[in-house]
C-alpha cells in the first residue's frame, strides 16, 4: 500500500458543507410541509436538488481531501451518477418527512432506503476513481459505514419530521440538529474512505487525471455554497413573505369577522340587527312548519326614551339602551333571539307551547323595564309597550308577522302604554292606513297637494285688519285635511322638515307676489316646529330663503311655541338672537301651555306673545282662565310685547279681551280662513294686513 493523508482544510470544509446541507434539508422540509399544491412540489424539487448537491459535494470534497503519492482523477459520468443518486435520495427523504404521520415502521423503512442511497452515492463516487489495479475494500469498515448511514438517515428523518413546523425556537433547534446530522454524514464518509485500500502500484485511469485537487475542491466548494446559500436565502425570503401573508390573511379574516359582526349585529348593543333577525325568523318558520309548533314575535318599544335623550343627551340615552339590553337578556333562554331594529325598538323571537307563554313573558318584561335604571349619576324611569304576534294565526310570512306585531305594539301605546297587546285584525287596518298616509305625505309636496289658507287678525276690538294667519292644509283624494290629522305623523317621521321648508318658501314667495302687487306693508310670520328649530342650518336656511325671494328681513316673523323655546333655553336665545340681528322678528306662540322661565323669557328677543286658544274657549269674567289671560296680558305689557289672542268666537270674549288690554284678536267671530284668491277678491279694499303663517289649525 502507498502512503496517504488528508488535507485538513478540505476536511473542515467538507464538515461545513455537510452541516449546511443538513440545515438546508431541515428548512426545505418545513417549506414543503407548510405549502400546498404547485408551490409544495416546486419546493420539493428545488430542495431535493440543493440537499442532494450539498451531500454529494461534501462527499466529493472529502475525496479531494485525500492526498496520495500519485495524481488522482475522476470519471465524469460516474461522478454525475453519484450526484443523481444523492438528489433522488434527498427527494425521497423530503417526501417522507412531509407526510401527515411517520410511524416507526415507516421511519425504519425510510432509514434503510435513504441510508442505502447515501452509501450507494458514496461508493459510486469512489468507483469514479478508476484505479489500476482496482481499489480493495475492507468489508468490516464498509458494513460499519452502511450502518452509520442508515442510523444517521433515521435520525435525520426523525428530526426533520419533528422540526418541519414553525415554532418560536425552531431555527435554533434546526441548527443543533444540523450539527448532529452533519457530523453523522461526515463520519459515514470517512469511515467509508477508511474501508478503501490502494495497492502500491495503483494509478488512475480517469479522464480528469492530473487536475489539481485543490483547485477542483475550491470550485466545488464555491458552487455548492452558492447553491445552498441561494436556496436558503430564497427560503428565508419566502418564509418572511409567507409570514406577512399569514398576518395579512389573519388580519383579513379578523376584518371579515368584524364586518360580519357589523353587518349582522347592532353596533351599540351587539344584539342581532334586522338582517340577522330575518334569517332567524325564516328558520323559525321552517322549524314550526315541520314540527307543527308555535312561536311568537314580541315587538317592544320604550316609552319615554325620547324625553331621556332630550333631557340628558344621546350619550346617556345610549347607556340606557345598553342597560335595557342587559336587563332583557337576563330573562331569555339560549334559544330565544333578541334583536334591536334601531332607536328604542326591540324584537324578541321566542318558541312557545301556548300563547299564554308569550303573554306571561311580555308581562314579565314590562315589569322588568318599569324598574328604575341607574345610568351615570341619574335615576331614569321608562316603560315598555309590547305587541305580540303568534305563528300560526297572525301571519303567513316573516314580513306579515312583523307588521302585525308592530301594529299590536302601537295599539298598546295608544291604549295607555306600559303593557302588552295581542294582535287583532282591526289593528292592522289602522296600521296600514297610517303607512299609506305616510307614503302619500312623502309625495304631497311633489304632487302640489299642500295649500295655505289665511285667517284675518283684527286690532281689538273691531279692527281694522292687522294681518293674517295662514293655516296649512293637505288636499288628499279630493278631501281637505287639517294639520292635526297629518302633522303628528310628519313630526314623528321627520317629514316636518321638508314640509316646514316648503311652508317658509311658499310664504315668502306669496309675500313677494303681494309686494309686487303694491301691498308693500304686508309681512309674513312662519311657525317653526320643534324639529325645525333643532336644525343645525336653520339660520342659514331662513336667510337664504329671504334673499331668494328678495323680501326685507323685517317683513318675516318666526313663531316658536313656548315649549320649543324652553326646551333648550340657551340655544333658543342664541338662535333667535342671530335671526333678529339679521332683521327677522320672533313671536312666542301658545303662551301659557308650557313651563316658562321668566329669566329666559326676558332674554328671548321676541316682539309678540300669542295666548293659546284653550284659555279663550271658556273665558268668563271671574274664572281661572280669566285670571291666567289677565296675567299673560299684563306680563306682555310689562315686557313691551304685543299680545295676540286666538280662538275668539263670541262677542263676550271679544269685549273681555279688549277690556284686559289685548292688542290683537283672531277667531271665527271676526273672520274664517281664506285662500289667497279669496283675499284678493275681498270687498274690503282698505285692508293693509300683516300676514302671519302658521302650520296648524
Amino acid at each position: 500500500m502507498f502512503s496517504s493523508n488528508y488535507n485538513n482544510v478540505l476536511v473542515m470544509f467538507s464538515f461545513i458543507v455537510a452541516m449546511l446541507a443538513s440545515y438546508t434539508a431541515l428548512d426545505m422540509a418545513g417549506r414543503v410541509a407548510t405549502t400546498e399544491g404547485r408551490a409544495s412540489r416546486l419546493w420539493l424539487i428545488g430542495g431535493a436538488i440543493a440537499m442532494g448537491i450539498g451531500i454529494w459535494s461534501m462527499h466529493f470534497i472529502g475525496m479531494l481531501a485525500f492526498n496520495s503519492s500519485m495524481p488522482m482523477g475522476y470519471d465524469p459520468v460516474i461522478t454525475l451518477l453519484s450526484m443523481l443518486i444523492a438528489i433522488v435520495s434527498s427527494a425521497f427523504a423530503l417526501w417522507l418527512v412531509c407526510l401527515q404521520e411517520l410511524p416507526v415502521r415507516r421511519l425504519l423503512a425510510g432509514a434503510l432506503l435513504m441510508g442505502g442511497g447515501i452509501a450507494a452515492m458514496h461508493y459510486t463516487g469512489m468507483s469514479a476513481m478508476l484505479m489500476m489495479p482496482p481499489i480493495v475494500y475492507d468489508f468490516r469498515w464498509v458494513t460499519l459505514s452502511v450502518v452509520v448511514a442508515i442510523v444517521a438517515s433515521g435520525a435525520a428523518l426523525w428530526m426533520a419530521f419533528h422540526l418541519r413546523q414553525q415554532s418560536p425556537n425552531v431555527r435554533l433547534l434546526r441548527i443543533s440538529a444540523a450539527v448532529v446530522m452533519g457530523t453523522a454524514i461526515v463520519g459515514m464518509h470517512y469511515i467509508g474512505m477508511a474501508a478503501a485500500e490502494f495497492p502500491m502500484d495503483s494509478h488512475s485511469m480517469a479522464a480528469f487525471s492530473g487536475v489539481d485537487n485543490n483547485w477542483l475542491a475550491l470550485l466545488v466548494i464555491v458552487v455548492t455554497l452558492a447553491i445552498l446559500a441561494i436556496t436558503l436565502i430564497i427560503s428565508i425570503l419566502d418564509g418572511r413573505m409567507q409570514a406577512r401573508t399569514s398576518i395579512l390573511a389573519s388580519s383579513l379574516a379578523q376584518a371579515n369577522r368584524e364586518l360580519t359582526q357589523l353587518a349582522l349585529h347592532d353596533n351599540l348593543t351587539r344584539l342581532p340587527n334586522r338582517l340577522l333577525l330575518e334569517d332567524r325568523l325564516s328558520q323559525a318558520f321552517q322549524k314550526a312548519s315541520r314540527g307543527e309548533s308555535q312561536f311568537a314575535v314580541l315587538f317592544l318599544d320604550l316609552d319615554g326614551f325620547k324625553a331621556v335623550n332630550d333631557a340628558f343627551g344621546h350619550h346617556i340615552g345610549d347607556q340606557l339602551l345598553i342597560s335595557v339590553t342587559e336587563r332583557l337578556k337576563s330573562q331569555l333562554r339560549a334559544t330565544d333571539t333578541l334583536a334591536r331594529l334601531g332607536g328604542d325598538e326591540f324584537v324578541l323571537l321566542v318558541e312557545i307551547a301556548d300563547p299564554t307563554d308569550a303573554s306571561q313573558l311580555a308581562d314579565k318584561l314590562v315589569h322588568l323595564i318599569a324598574r328604575p335604571f341607574y345610568v351615570s349619576r341619574y335615576e331614569l324611569l321608562v316603560s315598555a309597550s309590547v305587541g305580540i304576534a303568534v305563528y300560526p294565526g297572525d301571519g303567513e310570512n316573516e314580513r306579515e308577522l312583523m307588521l302585525n306585531a308592530d301594529a299590536a305594539m302601537y295599539h298598546t301605546k295608544n291604549s295607555g302604554r306600559n303593557g302588552h297587546s295581542f294582535f287583532q285584525p282591526s289593528m292592522n287596518a289602522n296600521a296600514q292606513n297610517q303607512l299609506q298616509m305616510l307614503n302619500d305625505l312623502r309625495l304631497a309636496i311633489e304632487h302640489h297637494e299642500l295649500r295655505l289658507h289665511y285667517q284675518p287678525k283684527f286690532i281689538a276690538p273691531y279692527g281694522p285688519v292687522s294681518g293674517f294667519e295662514a293655516l296649512l292644509r293637505w288636499e288628499r283624494d279630493g278631501k281637505t285635511l287639517s294639520p292635526d290629522v297629518f302633522l303628528p305623523l310628519a313630526e314623528k317621521t321627520g317629514l316636518i322638515i321638508p314640509i316646514g321648508e316648503w311652508v317658509l318658501n311658499e310664504a315668502c314667495r306669496q309675500l313677494r307676489e303681494w309686494h309686487l302687487e303694491g301691498h308693500t306693508t304686508w309681512t309674513v310670520a312662519v311657525n317653526l316646529s320643534t324639529l325645525q328649530f333643532e336644525q343645525s342650518n336653520l339660520v342659514e336656511m331662513v336667510i337664504e330663503t329671504i334673499e331668494r325671494h328678495q323680501i326685507p328681513p323685517e317683513m318675516l316673523t318666526l313663531e316658536v311655541t313656548e315649549t320649543t323655546a324652553m326646551r333648550n333655553p340657551d340655544v333658543s336665545v342664541e338662535i333667535l338672537e342671530r335671526l333678529t340681528q339679521f332683521g327677522v322678528k320672533a313671536s312666542i306662540d301658545d303662551f301659557g301651555t308650557g313651563y316658562s322661565s321668566l329669566l329666559y323669557l326676558k332674554r328671548l328677543p321676541a316682539s309678540e306673545l300669542k295666548i293659546d286658544g284653550a284659555f279663550i274657549n271658556d273665558l268668563i269674567a271671574g274664572s281661572e282662565d280669566a285670571s291666567i289671560v289677565s296675567a299673560i296680558i299684563a306680563l306682555g305689557q310689562t315686557l313691551n310685547l304685543k299680545v295676540v289672542a286666538e280662538g275668539v268666537e263670541t262677542t263676550q270674549q271679544q269685549d273681555f279681551l279688549t277690556q284686559l288690554g289685548c292688542d290683537t284678536l283672531q277667531g271665527y267671530l271676526l273672520g274664517r280662513p281664506m285662500t289667497p284668491q279669496q283675499i284678493a277678491q275681498h270687498p274690503d279694499a282698505d285692508w293693509e294686513p300683516q300676514l302671519t303663517i302658521k302650520q296648524k289649525a
